[in-house]
């Protein structure tokens, strides 16, 4: 099928570079013109395992292009997803504005010769965004136009997306109009995964749903690690004794310091705020976002204590990307931890194996701030080292030389990454989180 995909960001060119890779014929529309170009020549603006061979394969067969004109991808696609930015505002509501834009956009390029389109909201909304998105399209399309619109949610995972779509464990979208479910029925058959089809309020709901209940796990066991902490209980023991229960499952109870990055926070404050609007205050996620705070705040209690002091203190940082196998920065709670570090005084020197351009150009880091394009470097008399991302390499250091290295052989593992026998065992001083 031929389809249009309008956004080039994580969830737009994954999306339209799967699309391409299981049979279908793609077009990416995006107005920056140094990105169209950089992709065109089969490359990518960011950091993604397996996409950057994938978009040059695809590009190379023909099956995937790229333009500036959304008039030639409405054009082009039977089907044309959305896939554009939707930021949190100051009270934590959805700024829908770029749907809108991109809504009126396609509806001036809509005519009925065009025969019909479906409009396809892929963009993390609120519920009732798509009767929005009908109603705009419907108010700027030339008379005659035909179209439907739907919500077909993602689910990918930065640091895994290319996986997360090729192999979803489901499929969900949404529409009011039977014509909209089998052309999205049609682009999805390729998929081997479940299949679920409902009417378009509920497709929308479902994602901010899954979110926010992933959100839950993880501050209920970063809760769990506090209560571990006061008991001297060990919260990796107790996370896979309760993970164990099929009932639960044994993903996102990892404890450590908080749940960062560009969907969760933002999910979690969009759901509070739909909630509130349709006069259902949600309480429960208020607390899941105040043990999410709480957490990093007790942590950098835990270095406090230790350091007595953070003012002119040299900090060791391994981390900035708000998780492994990414290089994005946003809400990332290793660069959260880094400002408060500099805010204590403290000369924070940082490390991460794909985010050290993002975090200088987007971390907002500013004061005595030091990156490093290696791991050890930074080490040379530092007071203390810290752990804020979960990255593999991390866990295969040369320890002895980590430890010649510090100043005093300290180190704070936000992230539970290393053992602490082991970490004991070799002179450090080893603090972590719940054990």
């Amino acid at each position: 099928m031929k389809i249009t995909i309008i956004g080039t960001g994580y969830v737009g060119l994954t999306s339209g570079t799967c699309f391409a890779e299981v049979g279908h014929d793609v077009i990416c529309v995006d107005h920056d013109q140094a990105k169209i170009e950089t992709l065109l020549q089969g490359k990518i603006p960011i950091y993604e395992p397996k996409l950057a061979d994938l978009v040059k394969k695809n590009v190379d067969a023909g099956r995937l292009n790229f333009t500036t004109s959304t008039k030639q991808g409405v054009e082009f696609g039977e089907a044309i997803f959305i896939a554009v930015p939707t930021p949190p505002q100051p009270d934590g509501s959805v700024d829908l504005s770029f749907i809108e834009k991109v809504s009126r956009e396609i509806a001036a390029c809509l005519s009925p010769d065009l025969g019909h389109r479906v409009i396809v909201d892929k963009s993390t909304v609120p519920v009732k965004t798509g009767d929005k998105v009908e109603q705009t399209i419907a108010r700027y399309a030339t008379a005659g136009s035909e179209f439907s619109v739907a919500s077909n949610p993602e689910f990918l995972r930065e640091g895994s997306a290319v996986d997360d779509l090729l192999n979803p464990d489901r499929v969900v979208f949404g529409s009011n109009s039977a014509q909209a479910l089998s052309i999205l029925r049609e682009i999805y058959q390729p998929f081997n995964a479940p299949m679920i089809e409902t009417d378009i309020n509920s497709s929308e709901l479902i994602k901010h749903a899954a979110n926010s209940f992933l959100a839950l796990k993880i501050s209920y066991i970063n809760a769990i690690s506090a209560i571990c902490e006061k008991s001297d209980a060990n919260v990796e023991e107790v996370a896979k004794g309760i993970g164990l229960d099929h009932r639960i499952g044994s993903a996102f109870l990892n404890a450590g310091l908080g749940y960062g990055g560009s969907c969760f926070p933002k999910d979690i404050k969009a759901f509070i705020a739909i909630a509130e609007e349709l006069g259902q205050p949600f309480d429960l996620l208020k607390e899941v976002e105040r043990i999410n705070e709480r957490q990093l705040e007790q942590f950098l209690d835990k270095i406090k204590e230790k350091l007595w002091v953070l003012k002119d203190k040299k900090i060791a940082l391994w981390g900035l990307a708000f998780k492994s196998n990414t290089d994005d920065v946003r809400e990332s709670i290793a660069i959260k931890l880094a400002k408060e570090l500099l805010a204590q005084g403290a000369s924070v020197h940082a490390y991460d194996p794909k985010a050290l351009e993002t975090a200088k150009k987007f971390g907002g880091l500013s004061g005595d701030i030091h990156y490093y394009n290696e791991p050890y470097a930074l080490l040379e008399q530092a007071d203390a080292l810290v752990i804020a991302t979960e990255w593999q390499e991390f866990t295969s250091l040369d320890f002895p030389k980590v430890k010649q290295s510090l100043r005093t052989p300290l180190i704070f593992d936000g992230r539970n990454l290393l053992d602490p026998a082991m970490m004991n065992n070799l002179g450090f001083e080893y603090v972590s989180i719940g054990r």
